[in-house]
């Protein structure tokens, strides 16, 4: 299904293609998704996001996370809910999400694979949470229908307030001279959620940021992202090292219940 609206979307993410001549340069595969950077904390922080999930999460619930990782947003909502369901297209983040459910006394199954095409093979959850996903999601209108389709109470979506690249876009152009876009945004989404006759809602707010545990850490997955040989990480750390350090992270908790 295609709409108006996902079509702007669709067209807003193709803008943060990196360029053919960078990607020819680049050294190594700049999509990376290490998953230590995904393991969660043993005391999750409380958030919108996940005070709507427990809103709506009976006791003995089951909740859906799409994009997994560790399982932040499933794990948040860790008592009321008693079983978790991890949805992720790489091995270890599910293996990392079956081991923190062991730790924690929590029930667990996962599915490897992209959402929504492993959606038939999942049973639906009292409640569906999908963090940090949206923006790396083309067709949009069908991943949020399965979101949907798969929530008997709630659908809860977090998202930045704008694109995760969009914090890279000093170093883009100071190493590449490359203006990176702005949009979308989740006004943009909440606009494909009211061309498909979703009632939802936007809760903006601010959040902690994680980073990668040191400068150093981060220059190296920086100057992977950014196409550049192993021999200019040195030139990374210097920019990254001179740039002021944010102490929080915009967000957006966009959500609707199953009518």
């Amino acid at each position: 299904m295609q709409t108006e609206a996902g079509n702007r979307w669709r067209a807003a993410l193709a803008q943060w293609a990196i360029p053919q001549s960078i990607l020819d340069q680049a050294p190594e595969n700049p999509w990376i998704h290490p998953p230590a950077l995904f393991q969660i904390p043993q005391n999750i922080a409380d958030s919108i996001s996940h005070q709507r999930a427990r809103e709506a999460m009976p006791v003995g619930g089951t909740v859906l996370d799409v994009g997994c990782g560790g399982g932040v947003a499933a794990f948040a909502v860790t008592p009321p809910a008693a079983h978790v369901v991890g949805v992720d297209h790489q091995l270890e983040m599910l293996a990392m999400f079956n081991e923190n459910a062991r730790e924690r006394g929590v029930s667990s199954e996962v599915f490897e694979g992209f959402w929504p095409a492993v959606a038939d093979q999942i049973s639906s959850a009292d409640v569906v949470t999908s963090h940090h996903v949206v923006y790396n999601v083309p067709q949009i209108e069908d991943f949020l229908l399965a979101l949907n389709a798969h929530a008997t109470k709630r659908v809860i979506v977090e998202m930045p307030q704008h694109h995760p690249l969009a914090n890279a876009s000093a170093l883009w152009k100071h190493f590449w001279n490359l203006d990176r876009p702005i949009d979308p945004t989740p006004y943009d989404l909440m606009q494909v959620l009211s061309e498909l006759e979703f009632d939802a809602h936007l809760e903006l707010w601010d959040g902690s940021i994680r980073q990668e545990s040191d400068v150093a850490q981060l220059a190296h997955y920086s100057r992977i992202r950014l196409c550049l040989p192993a021999d200019r990480e040195s030139e990374v750390l210097d920019f990254l090292s001179s740039e002021p350090v944010g102490q929080a992270r915009k967000l957006a908790t966009i959500w609707w219940d199953i009518s």
